[in-house]
């Protein structure tokens, strides 16, 4: 995949390795797009997905020589916009205990919602609490364990597995409107 007719990808990354400002934005502006719609996911409106894209790359720029040119890019940059939307939150303060108090027992998990096509997916989870909306993504989109999903975030596993429940149960009422 070349980014223009002269650099492809892995030269871009290995040029944004040796500190070069030019090509930092050059990364910036090639991979903007698919850091913005993974933060989108997991944000309060596009202001701050902004910021969660804008505190990524920091990430990125900052950490780019940790980065392993034997492993997909997208990858490692998906993780560090997940991680820097999770922090945001944390930062926010957005979801509190009093929730967890509700969470003893919700049945049997229910299998992934079929009937539901992404788009549907994606225009509802903005009316999901925070939480709720964070645990969905990690698993359902992202492919994280229950287990990986409860030390991200702080929260005891079974809680992961309510909160996913939960965010099930919102999206089949709301689409059942």
């Amino acid at each position: 995949m070349h980014l223009t007719k002269s650099i492809t990808e892995p030269e871009l990354i290995q040029r944004c390795k040796n500190g070069g400002l030019k090509y930092q934005e050059m990364l910036y502006k090639h991979f903007y797009g698919y850091a913005m719609g993974i933060a989108l996911r997991y944000s309060n409106g596009r202001d701050n997905a902004m910021e969660v894209t804008n505190d990524a790359f920091i990430k990125v720029f900052a950490s780019i020589n940790k980065y392993d040119p034997d492993k997909p890019f997208k990858a490692w940059l998906r993780r560090i916009v997940v991680n820097s939307a999770i922090d945001r939150q944390r930062r926010e303060q957005r979801y509190k205990a009093d929730d967890l108090t509700e969470a003893e027992h919700i049945g049997s998990l229910p299998h992934v919602i079929e009937q539901l096509n992404a788009n549907d997916i994606l225009k509802l989870m903005a009316t999901l609490p925070q939480l709720h909306r964070t645990v969905f993504n990690l698993y359902e989109i992202d492919g994280y364990s229950h287990d990986e999903i409860a030390a991200m975030l702080d929260i005891a596993t079974s809680s992961s597995r309510v909160y996913l429940t939960r965010a099930k149960e919102k999206l089949r009422e709301l689409l059942s409107k």
